[in-house]
């Protein structure tokens, strides 16, 4: 079988001829989950080639029979007019002899070999399902859980690859003949959109009390959400990845209120805003992180704050971020989060729901017991989530894009190296952590986990580790970890019962350290460096 990287596709055709040839095309890459499946099927009805796709364990696999110089076309555009969100990592082109297919079909998935496939990350709601629920003559109108192949929840829904409707939280939701149609239609662009639901078959809303029990449910229960918000009260909300603790923005009593409830004394809290023109009424805003506020990824994007006139009325309470002349600004990026924010018409606090130090609550249950004192009332949904996902921050630093936390949007897309290697597990250092494992020739890094001091934290850290080695059904044949012998995830590492790689400052040690003049801390302040003995 021949191989060849992505840009070399249309190199690798069968020649501008008439004679028939068949080609078998397996892809390795973001090709599952981004409408890759339609898109290849439109191409070979258009170009009038016969044959199959299907997603595999590792990709996608194409198997395509027509005259060469078709083919040819079908490489060149296979690479020119991939969707939006698809990226190929390594190609492999094989020439066989012609099968004679009749049609071209969509096959189930075949899920065995190696589960190497690229995990994608959420995205953002996409310009034509926004358009869709504010269009009162649309039948997803204000429906909250709209989405399509361009966007939608992914990684947060996913349970197993390849990414089909029944490797997800959404294998409960039966759908509907009008979304059943849309599925199986591949000229609509829910064709195998693998969350598709509507009003009529999919999640609804619910709004709880403190205690739990439901005031008002599907859109009455956005309706009235946005009124506690208005009221001063703080709101839990269940989004993506996890759950938001929402208050009025404006209101300096609300913000002290969530602020003192969550143990952030001075920490900047992030910020939601209902349009790009309105955060540029509070902010200086470049054309680079323009981009990254309305990018698929829709990060919190450290953005710098105006300077108002003297005796200027302040629209924000001051207590957002004392002395911060930062503001943490995000745009709405789920159909929730669309609804509610054009229902109130103001920026609105939009931190993690937790506690102080503790992980984000992913479960509704979970939720209510965890945040109790916190929140007044909860707005939640029934599709669950599978793992939780922080929002990404980002900032622009000399013109280029800077990830201080990586989660929502970004994770876990990959490393890529140049060659496979064996299946290893990195379990971070014991502050801001993440954790990778490597599968194939990608190294998958997790969300953002978080400082382990917790109980909570602890417990998402080891279902991250357990979780998703999973997903690719490999076991780690090692585990490396920093070397700092009292770190959390260090003793985890050793207690694994894997051969243990330690390493600091990014270098690989077997068990001992050259100093270098530095000693790293010690178990007993003012004793020998651990790694080398000296004092």
């Amino acid at each position: 079988m021949a191989k060849a990287s992505a840009h070399h596709l249309r190199q690798r055709g069968s020649g501008d001829d008439e004679v028939i040839h068949r080609l078998r095309i397996d892809l390795c890459g973001a090709v599952q989950g981004v409408g890759f499946r339609p898109f290849v099927y439109r191409l070979a009805q258009e170009l009038q080639l016969q044959g199959w796709v299907m997603n595999s364990a590792n990709g996608a696999t194409i198997e395509v029979e027509g005259p060469g110089a078709a083919l040819d076309r079908f490489l060149t555009r296979l690479q020119n007019e991939r969707p939006p969100r698809a990226f190929y990592q390594h190609v492999d082109l094989a020439h066989l002899a012609p099968a004679g297919y009749s049609g071209f079909e969509i096959r189930d998935s075949d899920e065995s070999g190696s589960k190497t496939a690229v995990i994608l990350p959420d995205a953002a709601t996409c310009p034509d399902c926004v358009r869709e629920i504010f269009d009162p003559q649309d039948r997803r109108f204000r429906y909250p859980f709209t989405n399509c192949t361009n966007c939608g929840p992914r990684f947060t829904i996913m349970t197993a690859l390849p990414y089909d409707r029944v490797n997800t939280t959404m294998n409960g939701f039966r759908m509907c003949d009008a979304c059943q149609a849309e599925y199986d239609d591949p000229r609509d662009r829910r064709f195998h959109a693998q969350p598709n639901a509507c009003p009529a078959c999919g999640p609804q809303l619910e709004l709880w009390d403190s205690g739990g029990r439901i005031g008002a449910t599907r859109d009455d229960a956005l309706v009235s959400a946005a009124r506690i918000i208005r009221e001063g009260k703080i709101l839990a909300l269940k989004g993506l990845g996890g759950f938001h603790l929402i208050v009025d923005a404006r209101n300096e009593a609300a913000v002290c209120r969530l602020r003192l409830a969550k143990g952030h004394e001075e920490k900047a809290l992030a910020l939601m805003y209902p349009s790009r023109e309105m955060i540029e009424r509070d902010c200086e805003l470049s054309s680079p992180e323009a981009l990254l506020l309305e990018s698929p990824q829709v990060p919190i994007t450290l953005l710098r704050r105006k300077s108002f006139p003297l005796g200027a009325a302040a629209v924000l309470a001051p207590s957002i971020a004392p002395g911060n002349p930062n503001l943490g600004v995000m745009l709405p990026y789920t159909p929730l989060h669309h609804l509610l924010m054009a229902e109130l018409g103001f920026p609105v606090v939009a931190t993690s729901g937790n506690r102080s130090d503790e992980t984000i609550c992913t479960d509704e249950t979970d939720a209510l017991q965890r945040l109790h004192g916190i929140a007044d009332y909860f707005l939640v949904h029934n599709r669950p989530i599978t793992r939780h996902a922080d929002d990404s921050v980002v900032r622009v630093s000399l013109g280029r894009e800077l990830l201080l936390r990586r989660a929502r949007g970004y994770a876990p897309l990959p490393v890529e190296f140049a060659e496979s290697i064996p299946p290893l597990l990195a379990v971070g250092g014991h502050l801001k952590n993440t954790v990778a494992w490597s599968a194939g020739s990608n190294a998958f890094i997790s969300q953002h986990i978080g400082d382990l001091d917790t109980a909570q934290a602890l417990d998402a850290f080891e279902h991250v580790i357990a979780d998703l080695p999973k997903i690719h059904e490999s076991q780690p044949i090692a585990v490396a970890c920093d070397l700092h012998p009292d770190y959390s995830s260090t003793r985890h590492a050793e207690s694994l019962g894997l051969p243990v790689i330690r390493v600091l400052n990014g270098s690989r040690t077997s068990g001992r350290f050259r100093c270098r003049g530095a000693r790293p801390p010690s178990r007993n302040p003012g004793g020998p460096c651990w790694g080398c003995s000296t004092r």
